[in-house]
């Protein structure tokens, strides 16, 4: 039962500090301030199991002679894995929850060659500079395991906000395989951002699908904005050629 928990407290620390992470690149990126990921509360999962994985990697193999560059490899092509395969989960259904289309050498989008390089210079950061911390956090929470009130709650928050995203997403994905569209949710929250912006109505950073407008309606405006660009992009196409 320990260990259960401990694996769910470094989910718990790679969920919420991808989130902080992953805010200030879409801000960077984007100049906006967005809430990324799938779900509507202060973290993403996908970090969470990226740190799991990069911990019993390290855990595992750390002692066990293997050269460290060989295992900084293996975890820049396992983060790389869990990227490629929620991705892939998501791309089937018309929906993107990212997109790498206009990097070099990308997959359908959901990988490239900048992001496994990243995710392995992550991979070396957490090997040679976080593993410590980490294990710290660990004995810490070894000797306070009140916090595992939190770690609970946490859990359930996850679960709830899992069930009411999903609702929102299938409906996006309805939408989306009706009128055979792909549908970039980040892309789509910035939309709806503007939307608001330009019509000075109060946007919500928690819940950006839940406006004075049905979501059927954000929608139809992103439809129009993706034939319209889609229009743009092949008429420079065939300027090009």
């Amino acid at each position: 039962m320990y260990i259960f928990l401990e694996l769910v407290f470094i989910i718990f620390m790679g969920s919420t500090l991808g989130w902080i992470l992953e805010l200030f690149y879409r801000r960077i990126v984007h100049g906006k301030w967005v809430n990324p990921g799938f779900l509507m509360g202060p973290y993403l999962p996908i970090y969470g199991f990226g740190l799991l994985t990069l911990s019993l990697l390290y855990y595992w193999l750390n002692e066990s002679g293997i050269n460290p560059i060989l295992i900084i490899l293996l975890m820049g092509l396992l983060m790389t894995l869990i990227e490629f395969i929620g991705g892939l989960i998501a791309i089937k259904n018309n929906v993107k929850l990212w997109d790498y289309s206009d990097r070099w050498g990308n997959y359908k989008g959901i990988i490239c060659p900048l992001f496994s390089a990243i995710w392995t210079a992550i991979g070396a950061l957490y090997y040679f500079v976080l593993a410590p911390y980490v294990i710290n956090a660990l004995e810490w929470y070894s000797q306070n395991l009140y916090f595992s009130y939190f770690v609970g709650i946490f859990s359930g928050v996850i679960v709830i906000d899992l069930f009411y995203s999903t609702g929102i997403y299938l409906k996006i994905q309805k939408y989306a395989k009706e009128n055979d569209i792909i549908v970039k949710y980040e892309q789509f929250k910035i939309s709806i951002k503007e939307l608001q912006q330009k019509n000075r109505e109060k946007y919500s950073f928690i819940n950006p699908f839940k406006q004075t407008k049905a979501l059927k309606e954000y929608l139809e405006e992103y439809k129009e904005k993706h034939i319209e660009l889609l229009k743009n992009f092949t008429s420079k196409h065939k300027l090009g050629k």
